[in-house]
């Protein structure tokens, strides 16, 4: 959306849970978890989890604008932080190899690695009107600083924001069990494939869950949560990481 790749009112069309670009992909097709019936737009795509959206719009995107956009937000960089941490990556090597690595990398599979406390920074743009906020260890007396300003323009960080906060509100949304009542919460669960290849049935899994309150009296927190080996959890694990998070926030 910060591109104009698409808009809020952009919608991609396939049916049923799987979909693959041409018969060039072979055997392998992108495939999602649920069916819905409304639009297959962003605010969909985040509320139904839809891979296949995604993948279909960073094909449309394309992968130099894709890659130089990820690292305008610090992908590839060693992020400023007391602690020497991992950097995000797209890709194992300079870069996306090809269109099936392309679509799966726009869903947050293929090689894509992000370091949590670079997620951290990530999600605040969306409470900060698309500017990231630098991370720190030691209490600064309250003065924000940012990371990398302007990473999302801002109507794209308020379009996604309120689709977030739908993804707890709404009945249908896949973190609606993080909804607590005179609590306003945008979120988004996740599950990452550790496999190395689509042969692999060993590695494991990870479930994520991240979140942030809006207009939390005592002040707004964010959360990033992660819990790993859920590859036998029929949640993915992220169901586990709400209720911990639900305890902190005082919900016991």
């Amino acid at each position: 959306m910060t591109t104009g790749t698409i808009n809020a009112d952009s919608t991609v069309s396939y049916s049923g849970k799987s979909w693959q670009k041409d018969s060039s992909w072979g055997n392998y097709n992108v495939t999602t978890l649920t069916s819905y019936s409304g639009p297959k737009n962003v605010a969909n795509a985040l509320l139904y989890s839809d891979n296949i959206f995604f993948a279909q719009t960073v094909l449309q995107m394309g992968a130099d604008k894709f890659t130089e956009n990820l690292n305008n937000i610090g992908f590839n960089q060693q992020l400023d932080f007391p602690l020497t941490l991992r950097k995000s990556q797209y890709s194992s090597g300079d870069s996306i190899d090809g269109e099936i690595k392309l679509a799966d990398t726009g869903y947050g599979q293929g090689d894509l690695l992000v370091n949590p406390i670079h997620v951290a920074s990530i999600y605040s743009a969306f409470a900060n009107g698309g500017d990231m906020v630098k991370p720190y260890i030691e209490y600064n007396n309250g003065e924000t600083e940012y990371y990398k300003e302007n990473a999302f323009s801002e109507e794209a960080a308020e379009e996604v924001k309120n689709d977030l906060i739908q993804v707890v509100e709404s009945p249908n949304g896949t973190a609606h069990d993080m909804q607590m009542s005179g609590l306003t919460i945008a979120g988004k669960t996740g599950t990452a494939e550790l496999k190395t290849s689509s042969e692999d049935t060993e590695s494991g899994t990870l479930g994520w869950f991240d979140c942030f309150t809006i207009g939390r009296q005592g002040g707004d927190l964010l959360f990033v949560g992660m819990v790993e080996n859920t590859q036998n959890n029929s949640d993915g694990g992220s169901h586990y990481v709400i209720s911990k998070i639900r305890e902190i926030l005082g919900d016991s």
